[in-house]
């Protein structure tokens, strides 16, 4: 049985106050660790007091980037391996806003991969079409290509561990969302392809999260799906209550 987990991505969003406002209104209500996995993605600023404000609760951080060199001349990057020192629990790459605005490619997203495990960190490893893929039919070509680039040369005690987070481009903070059904027929595609890569059993055990323009209305119906395991939610994450109640339906 997979663990839920429901990660917020704060994107760039909220003032120190404001984040440590937020935790400190749900650290200490968030369902217990054995029900589901609550992590929330901060910016970078606020690593650190995010860290030290969530210790010994069941609140997990996650950075929203890194780089994948740990250090050296890279003015204005985030370096692994502080962010692992930090005691950061995950980073989410491969985001389509980092793809889109800050061109990255599926050998960034697989280097960073490699340095967040490197230094004790999760990838939370995002993946998604464009409409026009979608339109195009080549929505399942698309999306286990991302993958297949994203994982190249990991193991497999590697990858059973880490987070899959399908994110259709068209969805990310439009209101619109994929159907229950559609996103996990996308997501069962992630799955595939990890099997097909390091076997079922790899397969049956990673995480797989849903994203896009997901809300404590509809996050249930998500969850009862097969292959879906949790969401990656953005504006849904920002409010206090709203975060709670994400938790709470699905728990």
């Amino acid at each position: 049985m997979r663990k839920p987990i429901i990660a917020g991505n704060w994107k760039m969003n909220k003032t120190a106050k404001e984040a440590q406002a937020f935790i400190e209104a749900v650290k200490t209500k968030v369902p217990a660790f054995d029900k589901v996995e609550a992590v929330i993605g901060s910016p970078a600023l606020f690593l650190e007091n995010m860290v030290a404000a969530t210790e010994g609760t069941d609140l997990k951080v996650a950075a929203q980037n890194c780089y994948f060199e740990e250090e050296g001349a890279f003015t204005g990057e985030i370096s692994p391996k502080a962010l692992g020192d930090l005691g950061v629990d995950y980073v989410i790459i491969g985001h389509s806003e980092r793809r889109e605005y800050f061109h990255e490619t599926d050998e960034d997203i697989n280097k960073k991969a490699h340095a967040i495990l490197r230094n004790g960190m999760t990838p939370i490893v995002c993946c998604g079409e464009t409409l026009e893929q979608r339109e195009s039919g080549v929505t399942n070509e698309w999306v286990s290509g991302q993958i297949t680039a994203a994982l190249k040369d990991l193991t497999a005690d590697q990858v059973a561990n880490l987070v899959i987070a399908y994110e259709p481009i068209w969805a990310i903070g439009t209101g619109k969302s994929s159907t229950a059904k559609d996103a996990n027929d996308t997501c069962g595609v992630v799955r595939a392809t990890v099997a097909s890569i390091f076997g079922q059993e790899v397969a049956d055990k990673v995480r797989v999260q849903y994203g896009g323009s997901v809300k404590p209305e509809n996050i249930a119906e998500y969850m009862a799906e097969e292959h879906i395991d949790g969401a990656l939610v953005g504006g849904a994450s920002l409010v206090s209550d709203s975060f709670l109640a994400l938790l709470e339906a699905i728990k």
